[in-house]
């Protein structure tokens, strides 16, 4: 199979030994099963006479790491792909927006991409997550600062956050009295310009949140709790320290496999959740990472060919109309 992955230009930059990067294991294992890996960024992706063309690097195993080689560059239409895996990190803004329309023109027919490029566009990760609103804490979507004010006046602690950002850029905890009350809120909406997610907050966050992980319809028994660092009240330092792993409760499962049915029909066949005492703070659907390296410590498992065993079988049936 010929694979496409779109990763952050960062992490393009960093890409080769860190196995702390989700693309990285997944890349890895394709790669193992003999599969053609090429790898790109959202800049490099163009549009000639309606053909989606990639611009990007070839990508081979030596000594088990993956290697390539950034001086040798070459152009491919997306469309000689079966699978896209599109995981560039946000901030969505409009370059990434660009990047998905380039993607509109892949015949759908004889590529997947994963998660489909129109389903992402569609679906905010912290906004969309009210589509399942009985599982996310009470929350508010406003830029108006008397909104978040009575909110904090009925819930006492809250959290708001930026509604394009990821890895907690933005995020902040607000409690009634703060002298910076103001500051915090203008700083978040951008003095009332900017929609955010307001939540009440959750106790329980001061043990972490734990990362749920779903493919397809799936909702994976192994997870991670990821801590909040000494000097933050969230998590922010990917490091052994700060993620261990946990098992999916049977509470958990009944609730996320409805929610897992209704992403896939949405065309959002990877994601991530994050869950505090059974609750959603958002769900992760651009580039979810899975902590494969922290789950294969915890558990003694090879979390990777779980993965990848689960993403062909979806590429297998959208392709060639095999059922799941």
């Amino acid at each position: 199979m010929k694979i496409l992955f779109v990763i952050d230009r960062i992490e393009l930059k960093y890409f080769e030994f860190n196995d702390l990067v989700t693309n990285f294991w997944m890349i890895k294992e394709f790669l193992v099963r003999k599969n053609d890996v090429f790898i790109t960024t959202i800049d490099k992706l163009s549009l000639k006479s309606g053909i989606p063309y990639a611009t990007g690097f070839e990508s081979y195993l030596k000594d088990g790491n993956i290697f390539f080689d950034k001086t040798k560059e070459y152009k491919k239409s997306v469309n000689d792909f079966e699978l896209v895996m599109f995981r560039p990190d946000p901030p969505v803004d409009l370059d990434y927006i660009n990047a998905t329309y380039v993607l509109d023109f892949v015949d759908r027919n004889k590529t997947v991409i994963l998660n489909d490029t129109k389903a992402i566009r569609d679906f905010n990760e912290k906004l969309h997550a009210v589509y399942f609103n009985d599982l996310l804490p009470e929350n508010i979507v406003t830029a108006s600062k008397k909104d978040i004010i009575e909110f904090l006046h009925e819930h006492k602690e809250i959290i708001l956050k930026p509604l394009n950002k990821c890895f907690g850029s933005g995020v902040m905890y607000l409690k009634e009295g703060d002298k910076n009350t103001s500051v915090i809120i203008n700083s978040v909406t951008n003095n009332g310009t900017n929609l955010v997610m307001v939540q009440k907050y959750l106790p329980a966050a001061i043990n972490g949140d734990k990362r749920v992980l779903i493919i397809g319809d799936k909702v994976y028994d192994y997870c991670v709790r990821k801590l909040p660092s000494n000097d933050d009240f969230k998590f922010n330092e990917h490091n052994d320290s700060c993620v261990i792993g946990e098992l999916l409760s049977d509470n958990e499962r009944v609730k996320f496999e409805p929610l897992a049915r209704k992403l896939y029909d949405m065309g959002i066949l990877m994601a991530g959740l994050d869950v505090v005492d059974e609750k959603i703070l958002e769900i992760n659907v651009t580039s979810p990472c899975y902590f494969i390296r922290e789950i294969n410590k915890a558990f003694s498992v090879n979390f990777e060919k779980i993965v990848i065993d689960d993403l062909l079988s979806i590429v297998e049936s959208r392709l060639y109309n095999k059922v799941m």
